[in-house]
C-alpha cells in the first residue's frame, strides 16, 4: 500500500500527541484516586471510633438462649437453632426471623448493631426492623437476589426502589458486622464501617412492606435463606449527640 510521508508523518505525530495527552492525564488522575482512597479510609476510621465513643453498649443476646427473643410467626417459617454463640435462622418459605418481646423498644435516638452472616440461599440474610418515632422501618442487607442494601420503604419506595438503594457483594460463610443509627431526621447504617445509608427523612413517610409486619417492633429476619446473627447490642442516643 502507497502511503505518503505527509500521511506518515500525520500518523506518527498524531500518535505521538495521544501518548502525551495519555501520560498527561495519568498521573493527573492519581492524586485524585489517592485522595478519595484517603477520604474512604477517614471515613472508615472515623465510624469505628465513634461506635467505640460514646455510651455503653447494652447486649441483647447472652449467645446461649434466645432470652427476650422469640421466634417470629410468620408462617412457613424454618427453625431458630442456637449454635456456636449464635443464632440461626434456617431458610422459611417465605421468611424467618426472630422478635424482640423485651420491655417497650425506644422510637427515637438509639443505634443497634450486630453480626450477621448469610449461610445458604441468595437473599437477605438480615432484614432488620425496627421504630422510628410511631412507625416500624426495615434495613435490608442482601436481598433481591442477594446484593440490594438499603431502607423499606421511604414515601412508600422499598430498598431496591429507593435513593438509599446500594450494591453490595455478600460472601457466604462470612461475618459482616452491621450498626444502624436513628435520629429524628436521619437514617444511617454501616457494614464493617462502610457508610450504606445516609437518608434525610425530613418530611418523608416510613413504613414497611407488610411481610415482616410481625417483626415490629424490634425484628431480624431472612427471606428463603438461612442467616445467622450474633454480639446483638443497643445503646440509647443522649439527644445532644444524636444531633450531631
Amino acid at each position: 500500500m502507497y502511503v505518503s510521508l505527509w500521511n506518515l508523518g500525520r500518523v506518527v505525530v498524531g500518535a505521538a500527541c495521544l501518548a502525551g495527552v495519555v501520560s498527561v492525564l495519568a498521573p493527573a488522575a492519581e492524586p485524585a484516586v489517592k485522595e478519595a482512597g484517603a477520604k474512604e479510609a477517614a471515613a472508615k476510621e472515623a465510624a469505628a471510633k465513634a461506635e467505640k465513643a460514646g455510651p455503653a453498649w447494652t447486649s441483647l443476646f447472652d449467645g446461649k438462649t434466645l432470652g427476650k427473643w422469640k421466634p417470629t410467626e410468620f408462617g412457613g417459617q424454618g427453625e431458630v437453632t442456637i449454635k456456636d454463640g449464635a443464632i440461626y435462622l434456617a431458610t422459611g418459605n417465605d421468611l424467618t426471623g426472630i422478635t424482640w418481646s423485651g420491655k417497650d423498644w425506644p422510637k427515637m435516638n438509639y443505634e443497634i448493631s450486630l453480626d450477621a452472616q448469610r449461610v445458604d440461599g441468595t437473599d437477605f440474610f438480615c432484614g432488620l426492623t425496627f421504630a422510628v418515632n410511631q412507625d416500624p422501618c426495615s434495613l435490608i442487607v442482601g436481598g433481591w437476589g442477594g446484593t440490594v442494601v438499603g431502607i423499606s420503604s421511604l414515601d412508600g419506595l422499598d430498598a431496591y426502589n429507593n435513593n438509599t438503594t446500594k450494591i453490595v457483594s455478600f460472601k457466604k460463610g462470612q461475618w459482616y458486622h452491621i450498626r444502624l443509627r436513628v435520629t429524628p431526621k436521619q437514617l444511617e447504617a454501616w457494614i464493617d464501617n462502610d457508610k450504606v445509608v445516609d437518608a434525610d427523612t425530613t418530611d418523608k413517610k416510613i413504613g414497611i412492606r407488610g411481610e415482616v409486619d410481625a417483626s415490629k417492633p424490634l425484628g431480624i429476619a431472612t427471606w428463603q435463606t438461612t442467616g445467622a446473627v450474633k454480639n446483638i447490642r443497643f445503646r440509647q442516643l443522649p439527644e445532644e449527640k444524636a444531633q450531631k
